[in-house]
């Protein structure tokens, strides 16, 4: 598969995907995890400007961490299949329910490796940043997600209960 896929940082070479790959998951009623602020986003050029903000630290919203998004791009037709972030550094909240890792593939897309494949292959770009280990969190019914940390590495450090969303999260780590 590592011939098939690559990650990239968003472009505007990649708004018509970056559009249907939202829609995907609007029409779905689905989280997007690892997406930073696509939902909130019809505008494309906008969602670009917004995520860019997150990479600097003098240009971050109040309460964020620096973080870097990366398409996973299926070369053969360059279809975006997934989304994964990578968050910098742990504030109160990542520590606790978000990590340093969030992911997501698309609805149509799923169970193909992909979500592994995005794991396996940013562990170098987070040990660029510094990092010896990340914090991956996934819902306690996300077999899925679960089978993917497990899959790179990840050890059980437990669940946090989000009183706010009522779900509670399985925490792992993955030493790199």
């Amino acid at each position: 598969m590592n011939d098939e896929l690559m990650l990239v940082e968003p472009s505007e070479e990649y708004f018509a995907e970056l559009a249907a790959y939202r829609n995907d998951f609007l029409e779905n009623s689905d989280s997007m995890d690892g997406c930073g602020p696509l939902r909130r986003f019809d505008d494309m050029k906008a969602y670009l400007e917004d995520t860019m903000r997150y990479t600097r630290e003098e240009t971050l919203p109040e309460g964020m961490v620096p973080a870097t998004q990366f398409l996973c791009i299926r070369k053969s037709d360059n279809r975006l299949v997934g989304m994964i972030q990578v968050r910098h550094y742990l504030n109160d909240f990542l520590r606790t329910f978000g990590g340093h890792i969030g992911y997501s593939v698309r609805p149509s897309e799923r169970r193909k490796g992909y979500a592994s494949w995005m794991l396996k292959n940013v562990q170098p770009y987070c040990k660029s940043l510094g990092l010896s280990e990340i914090l991956v969190c996934c819902l306690d019914t996300n077999e899925g997600s679960r089978r993917t940390i497990l899959k790179n590495g990840g050890r059980f450090d437990g669940t946090a209960y989000r009183a706010d969303e009522n779900k509670t999260l399985e925490r792992y780590w993955i030493t790199l």
